[in-house]
Formats: C-alpha cells, structure tokens, sequence
C-alpha cells in the first residue's frame, strides 16, 4: 500500500482550523487587536506553507485570501466587519472541505486518481464541505473512525508483546539456573582434581575446568544482556501503550470552538445577537464520546438560539441586555463527565409543548396537569417543534430526540431545569470510558503504596508539624487560610487507625463541598495520566474513580476530589474538634511567582516543609499587588512570564523605597552569561536556573537571607 503524504498535513491542517475559528469568533467577541490579527495572519500562513508542501494549491489559495482580508486590520485597532468575519468563516468552511477529501491515491475507488492534486471540480468540493458540516451533529469523521480501528490494533499488539515478555523473563531465570549449574560443575571438577586418577589425566581435568569457567562466563553476559534488553523493551512498550491511548483522547476544546461556531451561525441566520461563553476546554476525552455527544451538544445550542434567547427588542422589554448569552461548561463529576448547557433567554413554553404534543397524539387531551419532568420527556421523545415555521434551524420537530438518542448509546443521562422568563440549563451526565488529566502522585502510608488525584483540585501542599493538627482520631482539623478544614489520612478512610503525634504532608484539594486536607507520606510527582474506570464487579470504595497505570505498568488508583471532602467531612462530624480559634504558628513569609502551576507547588511544598509561610503569585502584575499588601522576608520569581517579566518585577521593587531591601531569587530556564548579568543589574540576590534545581541548594542560599 503507498505511503499517505497527508497523514502529517491533515492533523495539522486540523489543528490549525480549531485555533483559527476559535481566534475569529474570538475577534467577533471582543473586538480587533493588533496582536489577535498578527497571530490570525501566522496560522494563515503556516497552513498557507503546509498546504503548498503537500500540493494542495486550492488550499493554500484559501489561506492566502484570509491573509488579504486580514492584512488591512494588521496594524490598526478598528473592529473587523461582520461580513469580514462571515467571508473568512466561509473560507474556513471550504478548506476543512478540502481536508475531508485528502486520501491517500490506493484509496481512491478508481485507485489511480492523483491524490496531489485538488479536487477540479469546485462545485463538488463545496458539496462535500457541506455535507460534512451537516453530519457533524450525527456521527464524527469517518476518517477518526479508521484511526480508532488502528489505535485499537496498536494497543492489541502491545498487550501481546508485553504478554510474550513474561516468557522471556522466565528464559532469562533458567539461564541464571545453568549458570548455577555451571557453577557446581566446575566445583566438583575441582575436588576430582585432588584424586589420585585426576592427577593422571591433569590435562583433561585443566580442560574441564577452562571450559566451566567459561561457560560461567558466557552465561553470565548473555544473562545481563538479556535482562538490559528486556528491561527497555518493557520501557518502551509502556511508552508506546500510554501514547496509543493517549491518542483515543481528544480535547474538549476543539468541540466548544464547534459550539461556539454553531451558536454564532444560529444566531445570524435568526437575526439575534449572542454571546457565547464556555468552560473546561481543556478536559480530554475518548474520541468516541466527543463524537456522540457532539451532536446532542450541537442541537442543544440551536435549539437555545432558537426558542430560547429572544429578539433584541423583547430582551430589552424584559430588562435584559441585548445580546443573550448561551454557556456550556465541562466538568467532572466522580466517574462521570458533565456538560451543562444554559442560555438566559424565555425558557421552554411549556404550555406550547403540551398543546403540540396533544395535537400530534403524543399526549391525550386529559394531560394538562403532567409536570415539567414529563414534559421534558415528551419533547425528548421528538416530533415536537414549538417553532410557528420551518427554517434551517428548528421547526422540523426533529431536535431533542438527538440528545436521548446521544445518552442512550453512552448510558448517560440528562436534566432539564427550567426557569420561566430567565432561562433554561440542560445537564448532561455521562460515563467516561477513558480520560486523560494531569495528576498529582503521593505515596498515602509507609508501604509505599502510589495514589493519584486530579492536580487541578489540588489548592496547596503543606507540611504540618504535631501542633498544626487539632483534634484526635477521625476529628482532626487544620488551619487553612484562617479557616478550620478536616484532615486525614488515606487510611484512615477504611477505619485503620492512623497516628495523631507526628508530622504530615498535607494536600488540601477542593470538591463540590468544600475543602479538605489529605495526610500523605510523600509527594512523588506530578504526571498527565490516562485514567480508566474500574470493572463494576470490584465494588469499588465511592472515593475511587479509576485507575491508571504507573510506570513500572501496576495500577494506581484516581481519586475522586468530591468523595475525599465528603469522607473528611464526615470523619470530622464524628468527633472533630475545631481550631479555627487557635493562632497560626509564626512563620518567615515568602513570596513565590510563576505562571507555571506546577512550579509554583514545588517551590511551595519545599519551602513550607522548611519552615515557612508561603504565598504564590501566577503573574508579576499579581505579585506587585501582594507585596505592597503584606511584608516578604523573601521573593522567588519567574523570569519569562506573560505580562511583566522577572527582571522588570524586579527592578520595579528596587524602584519602590519600602520594597527596595526584600532579597529576591530569580528562578529561570535561562543559563546564558548575560541573562545571570542582567538579574544582577536589576538587583536579584540569587539566580538559579531550573534545570540545575536542587532543593538543598535552594534552602542553603535563602536561609541567611531570610534571617
């Protein structure tokens, strides 16, 4: 079979789409800058270049004219047209398109057809695009479909070679049994050596022991090699089976910038004005749950945009602002993925829905007292339109029946909550088959046992001392931010008892409920890990909500934020005696800033571990406003950072008469020469560069700065 020349350019041109349409809905939204444009005008560009490497010239022809309607906007602050926008859009539309169609030339039906080349016919080009935007509330790209198939074979492989890598351990045991056996063959070789008939034959005897001894040898090595050679097969294989499944995952980003375009297009074709907001773009998920639920997403949106916002004019009648706003935020929920979708506009006419139903026969003409619940059902049921005419967004009655048909083939579910006159929020709950998240790793006892939780519910790491902990038992709190929040330990989740005088590493992470503090034995790291569920038949504990997979392949378990803050919780009602009255221990203060969260935990757990109160800053322009507030003994900042950046940061507290004497560290990916002159010249006291980062090191250097 031919190699593919697109199999690089399609993901790419992909990608370069996605950031495209999300920056000109961007523009649409907020207005022109001369930055957005300029980086509108770069992935015009680089699609432009790529396009033109693999010969595909109408492509490439369609970037170029995005770049002639963006070039006049490059330098100037003046808003973009909305006919600019719709002919840039349109633009897009026509080469994703395109990109549907590049296959490789053995796939074509005809088997000869220059695949180089694009496609003659215009027409028929645009005929593809448009269906192609249509099916994408229905089913996704078949093209994915084909990718999860290999993905599929890929992780099948694996499991088999890394199944046949058990057998050769076993080989590598019984070459380390020879050797053994080698070894007592040439003892006893030795001890015949000392008879009367080995001194007859001492050449034959010397033989025998020479040949012992190498076989020993060889044995030996080929032993050694074996198990090097086994070791970084089993390395790699761990490697290629996390990036194969990580290749199922897609993020939800690229659905929202869909949403999004779906929201703008339904609100022109209507006449109205919305504004589109979303959340949790950067949850990844397995392509085949993208896919299905995409389109129920999709229909939800039209469907917000057209019985739900209302026209300008009526908006206003009602005291609200001109433009509706239509949301969809993402997020987790335990084991499950939520999709809320909300829009502040009318609501759903339930009495419409209801007089509708009964003159198609879906209710009798007794139904007037059905609640909403039931109703809500109905209109899941399809064949239902509220709509007084057909256009190309509703009026069909095929609409709501795509989100149950959706729910069914995932076994999620929905909730409607309805608010008359103020709006309307669809909650969709669905089980993730397999995700992808950044974690955090700690060790929970002295086993040295590892369990992950989602790094984004982490708040901070801290290292608490015996007078830091209040309460006994189950009913131990800490103090946080000068409020009582429930501490324990893993184990003492399943009632093992835990020791209340001694020291502890804490992570206070966040749930749906609050906060809670988690007792650790240590921190190992963090990782972006692929997180499976776990089968029903284990009865899992309800603060489990998968596992992953750790680097030597043994599970490690996910657990769930909201079950920990439930269980502490609990723990805590059982007996917990609170400190929120108690003085926080005396601690030098220090100022740590970096827009890279994990960095910012870092320093912060070694520094609190060492003794000190610790606040963060993610940019320069929040940590200016944190030191005039409160008094430092010492700041740790960030060089490149958006905004301000650390040499500024510092030269603006060096310009600053009561900030001018804090000692300040500069921490950096930078090592060149005149970067370490430069946080000179600005007046840094240290400069430590991340790739040489030791924490005794770090402690040593700011320990008689501190005082």
């Amino acid at each position: 079979m031919a190699q593919d020349p697109y199999r690089y350019f399609r993901p790419e041109a992909r990608s370069l789409l996605d950031q495209f349409a999300q920056g000109v809905l961007d523009l649409e939204k907020n207005g022109s800058s001369a930055g957005a444009v300029q980086r509108l005008l770069r992935l015009a560009h680089t699609l432009k270049g790529a396009a033109r490497v693999v010969r595909q010239s109408a492509i490439a022809d369609r970037a170029h004219a995005i770049e002639d309607a963006l070039a006049p906007f490059r330098d100037c602050a003046d808003d973009i047209a909305r006919e600019n926008i719709d002919a840039i859009l349109a633009h897009l539309d026509e080469i994703g398109g395109q990109i549907v169609t590049l296959v490789p030339a053995d796939a074509t039906e005809t088997g000869n057809a220059d695949a180089a080349e694009a496609p003659k016919n215009k027409n028929s080009a645009a005929n593809v695009a448009t269906d192609a935007a249509k099916s994408i509330a229905v089913d996704p790209p078949r093209t994915i479909r084909t990718e999860i198939a290999e993905m599929d074979a890929v992780l099948d492989g694996v499991s088999e070679t890394q199944a046949r890598i058990s057998g050769l351990r076993r080989s590598a045991e019984a070459i380390e049994q020879a050797e053994h056996l080698v070894d007592l063959l040439g003892a006893q070789l030795r001890a015949l050596g000392t008879s009367e008939a080995r001194r007859q034959s001492a050449s034959r005897s010397s033989q025998a022991l020479a040949l012992a001894d190498e076989l020993r040898r060889k044995f030996g090595g080929v032993a050694r090699d074996l198990d090097t050679a086994i070791a970084q097969i089993d390395r790699e294989l761990r490697q290629t089976r996390d990036a194969a499944e990580g290749l199922r995952l897609v993020s939800v980003d690229g659905l929202l910038t869909a949403l999004a375009r779906t929201a703008r297009d339904a609100a022109r074709a209507l006449s109205k004005q919305v504004r589109f907001e979303s959340s949790g773009g950067d949850i990844r998920l397995d392509v085949d749950i993208v896919g299905i639920v995409q389109g129920a997403l999709i229909q939800i949106i039209r469907n917000a945009v057209a019985h739900g916002i209302e026209s300008e004019s009526e908006r206003l009648r009602a005291g609200k602002p001109a433009a509706g706003r239509v949301a969809v935020k993402v997020s987790r929920r335990g084991p499950m993925i939520v999709f809320e979708c909300s829009d502040d506009g009318r609501g759903i006419d339930l009495a419409a829905v209801r007089r509708v139903a009964v003159e198609r026969g879906l209710l009798s003409a007794t139904a007037n007292e059905l609640p909403a619940e039931a109703l809500v059902r109905v209109l899941l049921r399809g064949g239902v339109s509220t709509s007084a005419k057909v256009t190309d967004v509703s009026g069909r009655g095929v609409g709501l029946d795509v989100v149950r048909e959706a729910l069914e083939r995932v076994g999620g579910d929905v909730a409607v909550r309805i608010d008359p006159g103020r709006g309307t929020s669809f909650e969709l709950v669905i089980p993730r088959s397999v995700s992808s998240l950044e974690a955090l790793i700690v060790e929970a006892d002295a086993t040295g046992v590892a369990i992950a939780m989602p790094l984004d519910s982490v708040r901070r790491i801290v290292r608490l001392g015996v007078a830091d902990i209040a309460g006994a038992g189950t009913g131990a709190s800490i103090l946080y931010e000068q409020t009582a929040v429930p501490f324990i330990p893993p184990a003492a989740l399943d009632g093992t008892n835990w020791s209340f005088d001694r020291a502890w590493t804490a992570i206070v992470v966040a749930g749906e409920n609050g906060l809670a503090a988690i007792g650790v034995e240590r921190l190992v790291g963090t990782a972006r890990v692929i997180v499976r569920p776990l089968p029903d038949r284990l009865n899992a504990s309800p603060i489990v909500v998968g596992a992953s997979l750790d680097g030597e392949g043994n599970p490690q378990l996910m657990l769930d934020p909201d079950g920990l803050v439930a269980a502490a919780q609990s723990s805590q009602r059982d007996g917990a005696r609170s400190t929120a009255g108690d003085p926080a221990p005396a601690k030098r203060p220090v100022l740590v800033i970096d827009d890279s969260l994990t960095t910012r935990m870092l320093e912060q757990s070694i520094l609190e571990s060492a003794g000190y109160d610790v606040d963060v800053a993610s940019s320069g322009e929040e940590a200016l406003d944190l030191v005039r507030r409160k008094p430092f003994a010492l700041i740790l900042c960030d060089v490149e950072m958006p905004g301000i950046d650390g040499f500024t940061f510092i030269e603006r507290i060096r310009s600053d008469a009561s900030l001018h004497d804090i000692p300040a560290i500069l921490v950096s990916s930078r090592s060149a020469p005149e970067d370490r002159q430069r946080g000179r010249d600005v007046g840094a006291h240290g400069y430590i560069v991340k790739s040489e980062f030791n924490q005794a090191e770090l402690l040593t250097m700011i320990r008689p700065m501190v005082g």
